[in-house]
């Protein structure tokens, strides 16, 4: 039995908003419940409904900026750089800018829908 596994086939989400999400482990993919990795490329003028997870969210970003709204307070993030947000924390995703984001998203315990509590 091998000690690794190389993903070469990550799960496609289906989106209907513009972005593409590529699951690369996690519960659709590997069915990891504890940790998910996707790399995610976040249109122009994006935005997703605020929401609180029941999970830790850590950013990377690779090209471009990404807009967070945690709380009250809004964050940008530039190429290079990453975050930490805590699980049960209220936040915003979006990209309101005029390029693409091109990030990597990492969930622990994974992103999980029915543990996301997005706001309608």
């Amino acid at each position: 039995m091998k000690k690794y596994f190389i993903q070469k086939a990550p799960f496609i989400v289906p989106t209907t908003d513009g972005k593409l999400i590529e699951e690369h482990h996690g519960i659709a993919t590997t069915n990891n419940p504890e940790i998910s990795i996707a790399q995610m490329i976040a249109p122009p003028k994006w935005s997703e409904p605020f929401q609180t997870p029941e999970f830790e969210e850590y950013t990377y970003i690779i090209k471009g900026k990404k807009q967070f709204i945690i709380e009250n307070e809004i964050v940008i993030l530039e190429a290079g750089q990453s975050i930490k947000i805590e699980k049960n924390t209220r936040v915003q995703y979006s990209n309101p800018f005029d390029e693409p984001c091109e990030y990597i998203a990492i969930c622990k315990p994974a992103f999980d829908f029915t543990k996301v509590h997005r706001e309608e």
